[in-house]
C-alpha cells in the first residue's frame, strides 16, 4: 500500500498508508447495534468506518479487528464495576460511542451494543492502514468529544455496509490479564486474517 503524506493541525507530516477506495454503502441503522455484542462485534468486520473530522478527514476505512465486551458479568468489561459516570453511555441502547482514555495518551473507540441497561460494547481494535486501537484513534482524531455520539445521526462519524464479506478469524481478547483466565480466554476478538 503506498504511503501518502497528510498534515496535522500544527503542520507536521503524518506518514500513513493510503486506504482502499471503496464504493459508498448503506449507513448502518441503530437496529444493527441493538443486538447482542457477540453478533455486533463480528458483524462490524468488513464494514466501512466513515470519519469526517480529524487529520485524515474525510476518510473511509474498513474495520479489520474488533473485541466484544459483554455486560457486568464480564470481568474484562468496564461495566463489571457497575454503572459509573465513565460507563454511563454503555447503559444506553446500542449505537452510541463510548470513548475512554488509557496510559495517559490514547483514546479507545467503542460502539455500544445491545439493549438499554444491558451494558455491552465493541472495541474497534483495527482499521485498514492502522493496527492497534490507540494508533487508529490518534490518526483519526478521535477524542473525548465523541463520547455519547449517536452513530445513526452523527454527521462526523458513522459505519456503512458495502457488501464486503471477509473471512473472519477469532481469538482471545488482548491486554486483559486482570480479568482472569476464564474471561481473558473468551474468543471474543474478531479479525481479518493478515489484515493491514
Amino acid at each position: 500500500m503506498p504511503e501518502v503524506n497528510r498534515f496535522s493541525k500544527n503542520g507536521t507530516v503524518l506518514k500513513t498508508r493510503s486506504h482502499t477506495e471503496v464504493r459508498t454503502g448503506k449507513k448502518l441503522p441503530q437496529s444493527f447495534f441493538e443486538r447482542d455484542v457477540l453478533l455486533v462485534a463480528p458483524g462490524l468486520i468488513g464494514k466501512i468506518l466513515i470519519v469526517r473530522s480529524g487529520p485524515l478527514s474525510p476518510g473511509r476505512f474498513m474495520i479489520t479487528e474488533t473485541e466484544a465486551y459483554r455486560g457486568e458479568e464480564d470481568e474484562g468489561c468496564h461495566a463489571c464495576k457497575g454503572r459509573t459516570p465513565r460507563t454511563e453511555v454503555m447503559y444506553h441502547k446500542g449505537g452510541r460511542i463510548y470513548v475512554y482514555f488509557v496510559y495517559g495518551m490514547y483514546w479507545m473507540l467503542n460502539f455500544v451494543a445491545g439493549t438499554k441497561d444491558n451494558p455491552q460494547a465493541v472495541l474497534i481494535r483495527g482499521i485498514e492502514g492502522f493496527n492497534g486501537p490507540g494508533k487508529l484513534t490518534r490518526a483519526l482524531g478521535i477524542d473525548r468529544s465523541y463520547y455519547g455520539e449517536d452513530l445513526a445521526t452523527s454527521k462526523r462519524i458513522w459505519v456503512e455496509d458495502t457488501g464486503i464479506k471477509p473471512v473472519i478469524k477469532t481469538g482471545p481478547r488482548i491486554g486483559i490479564n486482570y480479568a482472569g483466565n476464564t474471561w481473558k480466554s473468551k474468543p471474543w476478538r474478531y479479525y481479518i486474517d493478515n489484515n493491514i
